[in-house]
């Protein structure tokens, strides 16, 4: 019943997540900063979680579901790195999030090719872990909302609160994730539309917000860093 709305509801996630990446890596090329890097990357891996999750709606390949879950929670996790080291422009700070960023990504791709070569990969993940994995995201993004909405208020641009509300938008889609994975038979359907209606939302949010931070940078000949999502 909802397989064919749910399918073009990713198509278009992954779409709006890929035209976020292509905003996102310009104040990266204006200004040669690392820091810039981090925003880009996790979008685009949650640009291939989507990709990932509509290919298993296509095809019937058990299992992919398990890569798009572990995919989609790296990115949260990794973002929210991003943001903790985003005010901190120290030399160490900076070595600190290349040690940790290339510790995610080593320890994604391991467990990946695990599932690959596992049986797991047949059975997909267990519910438990699947509600751990959905928790822990959450848990992520709440962070960067605290972030966002702490740097929204020290700003004191009244602009900037897009960006927190973009977040938040995206977390209330991870919520109805994990209720969805705890209990399918449970208002499968409020948290089914009310979830993919919010991400939708939150990502036409993100994709103002580049788009204004780009036109801006473009005009000033900058990037102002209360701009930047």
């Amino acid at each position: 019943m909802y397989e064919v709305p749910r399918l073009a509801i990713e198509i278009a996630s992954a779409i709006l997540y890929f035209i976020l990446v292509r905003y996102m890596i310009k104040p990266y090329g204006l200004t040669r900063e690392e820091r810039y890097l981090g925003l880009p990357l996790g979008f685009g891996f949650l640009g291939v979680a989507e990709t990932i999750l509509a290919i298993g709606i296509i095809l019937p390949i058990h299992g992919i579901g398990t890569v798009s879950v572990v995919m989609r929670t790296f990115a949260f996790v990794f973002l929210a790195f991003t943001y903790y080291f985003s005010k901190k422009p120290s030399k160490n700070s900076r070595f600190a999030w290349i040690i940790i960023l290339s510790s995610i990504i080593v320890g994604l791709t391991t467990w990946i090719l695990s599932l690959v070569s596992a049986p797991l990969m047949t059975i997909g993940i267990t519910t438990s872990f699947g509600i751990f994995l959905r928790i822990l995201a959450l848990v992520c993004l709440s962070y960067i909302c605290i972030h966002t909405l702490r740097s929204h208020i020290k700003s004191l641009d009244p602009t900037t609160i897009w960006i927190p509300l973009g977040f938040i938008l995206l977390a209330i889609s991870q919520y109805s994730q994990l209720i969805r994975a705890a209990d399918e038979n449970y208002l499968y359907g409020v948290a089914f539309v009310g979830g993919l209606a919010a991400r939708l939302i939150g990502l036409a949010v993100f994709l103002y917000v580049a788009y204004r931070t780009f036109y801006r940078a473009t005009k000033r000949g900058g990037i102002n860093e209360a701009d930047r999502p």
